[in-house]
């Protein structure tokens, strides 16, 4: 049995801002139901400041809250700072969550950023084609390479078992999970370079 905080069994048990704004400015989603969890996001603006938020999520008590405490986090805030929000200032917000549910933060962090791609310009045909050219890892939740690299960047992943717990990869059939170790691998490199490249800068600016 997984350990939840108060808030997050509030959050399930009594959820804020469920429903749907019928007038919308902006309009976000994540997931699916045919991967198991879905999230459908609604934004009230007045100018660029989100006045009102409401959600729609078929999932787990883990989605629910995730949802909620979302709505709660960027009403009042301007778009720019709603950008900022990331899935670990969700789960934080929450007081924390499971390793294995961490996904469900993950969702709500996708959401919002698809409704912001609207407000800042990415047309219907735009993002039609830059889904088309990601490329998908895991076939049975339909999860990219993009949002895989980002999930493991944003909160400092190092094993494909926490890569599933944050984006549910790798978490059926398995046959993705060779995938997403050589991601990770190159992710690893890339770090190793960067580091190695500011020691050099460093050295050459005589700060070591």
């Amino acid at each position: 049995m997984w350990d939840y905080s108060e808030k997050v069994l509030d959050h399930y048990r009594n959820p804020r801002n469920v429903g749907k704004i019928d007038d919308a400015d902006l309009i976000g989603e994540a997931g699916s139901l045919a991967c198991g969890d879905s999230l459908k996001l609604y934004l009230k603006l007045d100018g660029e400041k989100i006045v009102d938020a409401k959600f729609q999520t078929f999932g787990c008590g883990s989605a629910v809250a995730s949802s909620s405490i979302l709505t709660e986090m960027i009403i009042g805030k301007t778009l720019s700072e709603a950008k900022e929000i990331t899935n670990k200032d969700i789960a934080e917000e929450l007081g924390g969550l499971p390793q294995e549910k961490m996904h469900c933060s993950v969702m709500g962090q996708e959401a919002l950023e698809d409704a912001l791609k609207k407000y800042y310009g990415e047309t219907d045909k735009e993002s039609a084609v830059s889904e088309t050219e990601e490329k998908i890892v895991c076939t049975c939740f339909n999860v990219t390479e993009k949002q895989i690299l980002e999930a493991i960047k944003i909160n400092n992943l190092k094993t494909v078992e926490e890569v599933t717990n944050y984006t549910k990869a790798g978490g059926a059939c398995g046959r993705c999970k060779g995938y997403i170790k050589d991601i990770l691998e190159r992710g690893v490199h890339v770090r190793k370079r960067d580091a190695r490249v500011l020691v050099l800068d460093l050295l050459h600016y005589g700060e070591v």
